[in-house]
């Protein structure tokens, strides 16, 4: 007899649930997924005991004829596609047909449907794969979900199940990522009897994100909206200053669905290169619109990942757009000072009565023995009497009408001045006042960035004022009613690191010869990609012939690479050349080699400059087109304004 044999059925749809039911959140996803192709505009998900013993998914959707709820159980019956030509036009996000088989073959399921144009609803039970009963019922248009006991028949499976609160949090997740890709649907999501998260379905991305991430990310966001022949661009990216240590803030959407991508980040990630520390990622939420021959999605078992046919194209163009984004807007992150420490109030002595005064004993003599006061009772007069002290001693710190003498009581030379300053301190807030009242209403509104005038702006050259130096690191700017902090070195390193780049984008550069040539001895698929990039080094002033086999010659670097450029560095430039993906726009494989030799070129810190070099130098970040961090993410500038500090002196309340 033959050791190969047909599996049966049952043991083929347990092994099939195994690749797409993973753990509950698997199950919430495909179910989740089949109500937003069924057109729902509300969509609800309860969970308890995370997703272990029940789920519950109900939606608006179209519901499904009685004729069609035998045959959706089944193993590839669907209706999203009819032959295999509609595997590359694929709009909906299930197609496949595998979920509601996998999911009855390891769960108990009742469903519960009905069509809009029906008047009775069908209730579907099946259990283990094997139905159970199947009759007719009245319910809502729409289907609900009711999956009951995941795994209970596949005790290994479920064994390996984490705890309710860790799965509750998968399928938390879950539903703000579906929350995202699809504002105009409302989501509830339920655990254990308390709602966790309900969106509006108004439509606006904006508002979603508001809802999950709250106030702070959401008032940092920067919207962007590109598109060209191929690909549609939409959605938020954050501000530098909102970063995560993992990528959990990056959610990427194409055409609909939620995927992860190693391409689709790395672009994200490039571009805010010049922006961030290392080992920090941004927040972005972003929609992206392809063709539906250009993907593959039917690479993944759960379709978490996706094929592109142009991935170079779709690199550049996400890099492109992000860092357009990126380097136009005033970054110059807003520091607010600490409010100042309240003056302490001297507690008043207060005489213990003499009743309370502890008696003597004959043999202690008096003088010997210190009276111990009793704890004080904490009843109404004691409160009291603290608000009256603190009352008090406010009045006698700040208010100036009280006064030990007579003759201080009116002093116009020294109030003069305050006088005048609060009044046309009020002047200037009630004409900004006035002048938002009296925008025309067809005027659009704008979200204002962080400051009205730019330090960093051609512009306002002639009117910032240098006041000093701090620490022999630090620069102190004043521009109208802002005050900029400097760091001299992270913008020396700025400057050198965009002149250098400059440089080598126009190839305004001079070649320097080395002797003894740098020896290059490379492996055979070393030396294939630095044959292919060759023209790379060529271009920005490397002269390289080849040194029999697979070795090579190093004859002469760059000038401003000369004191840097050592086999080491070029051997790490020769192992990045592996990267399949690429930018044109600045040569990825220099980027970190050029931002090492501006460490080491840049002014550094404790460092003495003169007032010339500083305007020189803040001439030359009026000129870049990043000039608010160093090549390693550090802010060059941090900024307070007059307001702030009248706030934390008590000049303004």
């Amino acid at each position: 007899m033959g050791k190969i044999q047909v599996l049966d059925q049952v043991t083929i749809d347990k092994i099939a649930a195994g690749e797409v039911v993973e753990r509950p959140a698997s199950v919430v996803k495909e179910l989740v997924e089949n109500a937003i192709d069924a057109r729902a505009t509300a969509v609800e998900v309860e969970i308890e005991d995370g997703g272990i013993s029940l789920i519950r998914i109900a939606d608006n959707g179209t519901g499904m004829e009685p004729d069609d709820v035998r045959n959706a159980f089944l193993r590839h019956s669907t209706s999203k596609i009819r032959q295999v030509d509609d595997l590359m036009h694929i709009s909906s996000l299930g197609f496949r047909g595998e979920a509601l088989s996998s999911i009855a073959a390891v769960s108990q399921i009742e469903m519960i449907t009905k069509g809009r144009d029906n008047v009775l609803g069908t209730s579907y039970q099946i259990s283990g794969g094997k139905e159970i009963s199947m009759e007719e019922t009245g319910a809502k248009d729409g289907t609900t979900f009711l999956v009951r006991q995941l795994f209970y028949n596949v005790p290994a499976r479920r064994k390996f199940l984490k705890t309710p609160m860790t799965e509750a949090s998968h399928v938390s997740d879950l539903m703000t990522r579906l929350a995202l890709s699809r504002p105009d649907i409302s989501f509830q999501f339920v655990n254990n009897g308390q709602e966790r998260m309900h969106t509006s379905g108004n439509g606006r991305l904006k508002d979603v994100i508001y809802h999950i991430y709250g106030r702070e990310i959401t008032a940092s966001l920067i919207e962007i909206s590109v598109e060209n022949e191929e690909i549609r661009l939409s959605g938020f990216i954050g501000n530098p200053t909102v970063t995560r240590g993992n990528r959990n803030f990056e959610t990427f959407f194409v055409n609909g669905r939620y995927i992860k991508s190693g391409i689709l980040s790395k672009a994200v990630e490039d571009a805010y290169k010049d922006f961030t520390m290392q080992h920090k990622y941004p927040f972005v939420v972003l929609h992206l619109e392809i063709l539906g021959e250009e993907i593959d999605v039917n690479v993944h078992p759960t379709k978490m990942e996706l094929r592109f046919g142009h991935q170079q194209e779709v690199y550049r163009f996400l890099y492109e757009a992000v860092s357009k984004a990126l380097h136009g807007r005033d970054l110059i992150p807003r520091v607010e000072a600490p409010e100042a420490p309240k003056a302490p109030v001297p507690e008043q002595k207060k005489e213990i009565p003499a009743a309370a005064e502890p008696p003597v004993r004959p043999e202690e003599k008096p003088e010997a023995k210190k009276p111990v006061p009793e704890p004080e009772k904490r009843d109404l007069n004691y409160f009291m009497e603290r608000m009256k002290e603190r009352v008090t001693s406010y009045h006698n710190q700040y208010a100036s009408a009280e006064v030990k003498d007579r003759s201080d009581i009116h002093k116009p030379a020294v109030d003069s001045g305050r006088i005048r300053e609060a009044v046309s301190y009020r002047a200037r807030t009630e004409g900004k006042k006035d002048e938002i009242k009296n925008q025309k209403p067809e005027q659009t509104a704008e979200q204002l960035t962080l400051f009205d005038e730019k330090l960093l702006d051609e512009a306002s050259v002639p009117d910032y004022q240098i006041i000093g130096q701090v620490f022999d690191t630090y620069w102190i700017v004043q521009l109208h009613d802002s005050m900029y902090i400097i760091d001299q070195h992270a913008a020396h390193e700025r400057v050198l690191y965009e002149r250098t780049l400059k440089g080598m984008k126009t190839r305004e550069y001079t070649s320097q010869y080395i002797s003894p040539p740098i020896i290059l001895d490379l492996s055979m698929q070393e030396a294939e990609l630095f044959r292919r990039y060759m023209d790379r080094f060529t271009r920005i002033g490397f002269e390289i012939e080849p040194f029999g086999g697979d070795s090579f010659a190093v004859r002469a670097v760059p000038d401003n690479l000369f004191s840097v450029a050592k086999k080491e560095l070029l051997m790490e430039m020769i192992d990045s050349l592996s990267d399949e993906v690429s930018t044109n726009m600045t040569p990825e494989i220099l980027d970190e080699k050029i931002a090492s030799m501006s460490c080491k070129a840049a002014v550094k810190g404790n460092s003495r400059l003169s007032r010339a070099e500083v305007e020189e130098l803040l001439k030359e970040l009026l000129k870049l087109d990043n000039p608010y961090h160093c090549p390693h993410g550090r802010p060059t500038i941090i900024a307070m304004t007059k307001r702030e500090l009248e706030k934390k002196f008590k000049r303004i309340i």
